[in-house]
C-alpha cells in the first residue's frame, strides 16, 4: 500500500509519466499502469481522504471477485487428516485427498487441499523464541554420538558417552566422557560442569533420561531421589524439559551439535587407551571453543560467559556432594530390610511397611516419611545381617538376653537334678541354639509347675536316662513327679506243662513229633 500511495501521488501530483513513476518506485512500468488502471475504476484520485487506512485502500483496489469464494466450500477437517498422517506413516495425502473429494466432490481440487492444509500445519507449530537470564538456566543433556575406546591390554573397544552442559545466555559450554549413561556418571558429570564453570545455576532443564527423572510427565515429572538430593545440595531446581519437546532445551540440542561438529570431529583420527586421557583431549577442544569468535554477533562464549553469567552464579557449597542412591523396600516379618543380599533392621513396629533406603559405599540409612528411623554400616556379607537390639521387640529382646552360660547359672540355683539335665543338654551334641531353647523351655515349666516339682521331674528323668525337655514334660503333665519308682518284679517260676519244653530240649537236638 505504501508504494501504491507513492504511485498515485506522483501521477496525480506531480504529473509523472508512467515510466518516471515506475523509475521513481522501483516497480514495472506494467505494475504503475495496472495501479492506476484499478484506481480509475475505483474512483481514487489524490489526495486521499485522511480517514482512508491501508485496508480500505486495498479493499478498494482490489476487491473480493464475485465468483464463488473458497469459503463457501465444503472445508476439510484438517484435524483428523492430522491425526490419520500422525497415526499411519503409509497413508499419503494423495489418498486423504480422494477420500475428502469422495464426500465433498464440489470441495477443494488436490493442490488447493495440500495448501491450505500446509497452511494449517504452520499454525501448529509455531516457536516461541525464548529469553534466557544470565545464569538462571543450564541446559544438560547426552550426545547423541558415542566415541570409541580401546582397552590396551585386550584391544577391546567401549562406547564412551559425552554429556554436555549449555548455558542459556551465553551458550558457554562444558562437555566430558564418561562410561555409561548411568546414575553415578550422569552425577558426577553434573559435578564436575559445576565446579568447571565456579558455580551453579538457579535451574537445570534435562532431558528426560531415566538416570534424571523417574516418571516423566508434562506438568509434575518425578525427578530421581538423588538427583534431587544433589540439585538440594547445590540450591538448584531441576525443571526437566516437557516429553517429546526438544524445543524445551533447543540450547543444549545445539551445543550438542557444535560439540559434535567442533570437538568430535576435531578427534574423529586419534585413538583413545583411558578415560583420562579422553577428558584431557576434549578440555583442550573445548576451550578453542569457548574461545572461538562468534559468527553472527561480538565476542565468543567465554566473553560472553564472563560478562554476563558468572556474577550471576550462585556460590558453590564447601562440600562436594557425596553420591547416594535411593529404593524402596518392605520391612520384613523378621523387621529387616535387603540390599544386595544383605539384611538391616528397623524398628519392629514398621513390619510391613514401605520405607526408603539411601545408601552409599559406606552407610545405609532407613527413612519413613521422611523420618530417619535407621542408620548402620555398609555389610558386605552376602545372606548375612546387620542388627540393632533396640529395634528388636521387648520378647526377643529378653530371648537373646539368655546365654548358655546365664541358663547354666539358673539351673544350679534351681536344683542339683536340673543342673545335671540342663547340663546334658549342652553336651549332646546338639546346636547350642536348639539346647538353649531346651533349656528355655524347662525354665517355663519350673514357672508353671513350681520349682519343686521340676527338680523332682528332673531326677525322676535322669533315673531313667531320658533327660530332655519333652520327657520332663511328659513326667510333669501325667503327675509322675511324686511317684516312688517302681520296684523291678520278683522273678516268678516257670509255668509246667506238656505242651512247654524247656532249654534242655532244645538244647538235646531232637525235633517234636508231629501231630497226625
Amino acid at each position: 500500500m505504501r508504494k501504491i500511495k507513492e504511485v498515485l501521488r506522483l501521477k496525480y501530483q506531480h504529473q509523472l509519466s508512467e515510466r518516471q513513476v515506475a523509475r521513481s518506485c522501483s516497480i514495472s512500468r506494467c505494475a504503475v499502469a495496472e495501479y492506476l488502471q484499478r484506481a480509475r475504476q475505483a474512483g481514487i484520485g489524490w489526495p486521499l481522504p485522511e480517514e482512508t487506512t491501508d485496508a480500505d485502500l486495498e479493499a478498494q483496489l482490489f476487491p473480493v471477485a464475485s465468483k464463488t469464494s473458497p469459503e463457501q466450500k465444503s472445508p476439510p477437517d484438517f484435524a483428523a487428516i492430522h491425526e490419520q498422517q500422525r497415526r499411519f506413516k503409509h497413508v499419503t495425502r494423495q489418498q486423504l485427498w480422494q477420500e475428502y473429494n469422495q464426500d465433498h466432490p464440489d470441495g477443494y481440487q488436490y493442490s488447493q487441499f495440500c495448501e491450505r492444509y500446509r497452511r494449517w500445519t504452520q499454525q501448529l507449530d509455531l516457536v516461541l523464541r525464548q529469553t534466557h537470564r544470565a545464569g538462571e538456566n543450564l541446559f544438560v543433556d547426552y550426545a547423541g554420538q558415542t566415541v570409541p575406546m580401546v582397552n590396551p591390554n585386550t584391544g577391546e573397544t567401549t562406547a564412551a558417552s559425552i554429556f554436555v552442559a549449555v548455558w542459556g545466555a551465553s551458550n558457554y559450554t562444558f562437555a566430558e566422557a564418561s562410561l555409561k549413561q548411568d546414575l553415578p556418571s550422569w552425577i558426577a558429570s553434573h559435578i564436575h560442569a559445576l565446579e568447571y564453570f565456579g558455580g551453579g545455576p538457579a535451574m537445570l532443564v534435562p532431558d528426560n533420561l531415566c538416570a534424571g527423572v523417574q516418571r516423566a510427565c508434562r506438568y509434575e515429572p518425578d525427578i530421581n531421589p538423588t538427583y534431587q538430593e544433589m540439585a538440594v545440595h547445590y540450591g538448584i531446581a531441576v525443571i526437566p524439559a516437557r516429553p517429546r519437546k526438544p524445543r524445551d532445551k533447543a540450547k543444549v540440542e545445539t551445543g550438542v551439535l557444535v560439540v559434535e561438529r567442533w570437538i568430535l570431529a576435531a578427534l574423529r583420527q586419534r585413538t583413545f587407551f583411558s578415560l583420562a586421557e579422553f577428558n584431557q583431549a576434549i578440555g583442550e577442544q573445548l576451550e578453542r571453543l569457548n574461545q572461538r569468535p562468534f559468527r553472527k554477533r561480538p565476542g565468543s562464549r567465554a566473553e560472553l560467559f564472563e560478562q554476563l553469567e558468572r556474577r550471576a552464579l550462585r556460590p558453590l557449597p564447601s562440600a562436594r556432594y557425596a553420591f547416594a542412591e535411593w529404593k524402596w523396600a518392605a520391612v520384613g516379618h523378621d523387621y529387616h530390610v535387603e540390599l544386595d543380599r544383605h539384611y538391616y533392621s528397623v524398628p519392629y513396629r514398621l513390619v510391613g511397611r514401605k520405607v526408603e533406603v539411601r545408601y552409599t559405599t559406606t552407610p545405609v540409612e532407613v527413612f519413613h516419611r521422611g523420618e530417619r528411623i535407621a542408620a548402620h554400616a555398609r555389610g558386605a556379607e552376602p545372606g548375612g545381617a546387620t542388627t540393632l537390639a533396640a529395634h528388636r521387640p521387648p520378647a526377643h529382646q529378653r530371648y537373646l538376653e539368655w546365654t548358655p552360660a546365664r541358663l547354666q547359672d539358673w539351673a544350679a540355683k534351681a536344683g542339683l537334678a536340673t543342673a545335671q539335665v540342663v547340663e546334658r543338654l549342652f553336651q549332646s551334641g546338639a546346636h547350642t541354639e536348639q539346647s538353649l531353647r531346651s533349656g528355655l523351655g524347662l525354665m517355663r515349666l519350673g514357672k508353671s509347675f513350681g520349682p519343686e516339682r521340676l527338680e523332682a521331674a528332673c531326677a525322676r528323668a535322669l533315673r531313667f536316662d531320658h533327660a530332655g525337655y519333652q520327657s520332663v514334660k511328659s513326667i510333669l503333665k501325667k503327675g509322675l513327679d511324686p511317684q516312688p519308682d517302681a520296684e523291678p518284679a520278683a522273678a516268678r517260676p516257670p509255668r509246667l506243662h506238656e505242651n512247654l519244653r524247656g532249654a534242655d530240649y532244645f538244647a538235646s537236638g531232637k525235633e517234636a513229633p508231629h501231630a497226625d
